[in-house]
């Protein structure tokens, strides 16, 4: 068990946010090439201790050293890269055109960095998601303190020990605990707050930053369905479907947590889907605990919690149509497909975050829409089919953070694309040049030519023609 060498002590935790005053001051004047520099500095560090990452997560839920190149360690490095290239651009004032009424006036808008600000981060993806906001921070000029998972001991340290070797305190700290730590520094008024988490604490992330005016990002979840259309070619699907869904065991917030197929296609989907369980993680038939490729769940509670979910939503007539077998001693849940769902067991109301897959059926593609419509907002959905004209339907009459038409999960490695949810699902974006946006003030900025007004007439005594002058304004502006 690591150990944690900074406590939920709030005398620390000032003293660090006191420090990053000067700091943030300081970087608010900072040019591209510093800037690139600290994002370099944390990219070599990547790459020289590539197995150590490895290791801390095997530790933390035995996650494949594959899926963490892929999924912890490249979307970070990307994001690193990405911003290495566009750093100058982004941060170059942009030039607004001028209305008719302004004629006379030039505008700009205007990059500065927010300031000092926190970044909470989740257990699922530890590293990606502790690290990635913290390179679009760095990109905007922030200082930032890091609370990362108290659930991920292994990777939270390895991340605190990271810091500290590329960062003084009153640059970049991290603080290791449980909430009482996050409670603490919940409690300074930091001029931005980057969380990723559960809607329920994102709500209380919120109503913290409310007593600042501290704006906030917040990348939450909720249920991201997938829509498989009477178009659609179901091999590729359940392939794509599969992988996205049993990737990180199910312990990711952009996962399908529900699947809606066409009555009439459901027994083709099961047979292929089934195929691809076992052709991803039991290909010598030894059973899917021994895969090397399957992690486990974080914990004894999460575990305890899954399976509460699927026992009793087989107790009210869910179908288990694959896998179900457990190991609490290990934190194992195999694959699980199940189908029959009905809207009363738990597993359909909340968020699942582990491996099992609701399954439902649907007559026609405006049923499909109104059971999606018929839940919060979510943070995902995904639409397999060859049909543009469904695709358009499902765009413009559904409402979601993303959409993904015929793959999932794959939107959050574009760098191109804001990455974030809407309403319960979360506020604001990430990645790229939208986390570069999100821990910046973009400041407007107006010139006016010394000794031309163009608001003169309009200036007391408001005599006939000034009236007439605003009337014009207000009739053609």
């Amino acid at each position: 068990m690591p150990h944690f060498p900074i406590n939920s002590n709030s005398s620390l935790i000032t003293n660090a946010f006191e420090s990053q005053l000067k700091t943030s001051l300081h970087w608010r004047k900072s040019t591209a090439e510093e800037r690139i520099a600290r994002l370099k500095k944390i990219g070599a560090w990547i790459k020289d201790h590539q197995k150590e990452i490895r290791k801390a997560l095997w530790q933390d839920f035995k996650k494949p050293e594959a899926e963490v190149d892929l999924s912890e360690i490249f979307p970070v490095t990307s994001e690193i890269n990405h911003a290495v290239k566009n750093l100058q651009s982004w941060m170059k004032a942009k030039s607004v055109s001028t209305p008719l009424p302004m004629i006379g006036t030039t505008g700009k808008i205007h990059y500065e960095p927010k300031g000092r600000v926190l970044i909470l981060a989740p257990w699922n993806f530890p590293f990606n998601l502790t690290v990635g906001p913290l390179i679009s921070a760095i990109a905007a000029g922030c200082t930032a303190i890091i609370k990362p998972s108290e659930m991920s001991l292994h990777t939270s340290a390895l991340i605190s020990d990271m810091i500290k070797e590329l960062f003084d305190p009153s640059e970049v700290a991290v603080f290791l605990g449980d909430v009482e730590v996050a409670s603490n520094l919940l409690e300074l008024p930091f001029d931005h707050i980057f969380f990723t988490g559960s809607p329920a604490v994102g709500k209380i992330v919120m109503k913290a930053a409310s007593a600042h005016l501290t704006s906030v990002t917040l990348e939450l979840g909720g249920k991201s369905p997938v829509i498989v259309d009477h178009s659609a070619d179901l091999d590729d699907a359940a392939a794509k479907i599969i992988w996205s869904k049993f990737v990180n065991c199910g312990q990711t917030c952009i996962a399908p947590d529900y699947l809606l197929v066409p009555e009439d296609k459901l027994e083709e989907f099961l047979m292929r889907a089934k195929v691809y369980l076992q052709k991803f993680y039991d290909p010598a038939f030894k059973g899917i605990e021994k895969s090397p490729d399957y992690a486990r769940i974080i914990n004894s509670k999460h575990h305890k919690r899954l399976n509460s979910y699927l026992t009793e939503a087989l107790e009210k007539g869910a179908k288990l149509e694959f896998g179900g077998n457990t190991n609490e001693s290990t934190c194992y849940l195999e694959p699980t497909l199940i189908s029959n769902i009905s809207e009363d067991m738990t597993i359909f109301q909340e968020e699942i975050f582990g491996p099992i897959l609701p399954i439902l059926t649907y007559r026609n593609l405006n049923e499909a829409i109104e059971l999606v419509n018929s839940k919060p907002k979510p943070l995902a959905l995904y639409f397999f089919g060859n049909n543009s004209t469904h695709s358009k339907k499902v765009l413009t009459e559904t409402s979601s953070g993303n959409m993904v038409v015929n793959d999932c999960v794959l939107h959050f490695l574009h760098n191109d694309l804001p990455f974030g949810g809407v309403n319960n699902s979360g506020i604001g974006k990430a990645h790229g040049y939208y986390g570069f946006l999100a821990f910046s003030n973009e400041k407007g900025i107006l010139k006016q030519r010394v000794g031309y007004n163009n608001v003169t007439l309009l200036r007391p005594p408001y005599g006939m023609k000034t009236k007439q002058i605003i009337a014009s304004l207000i009739k053609w502006f």
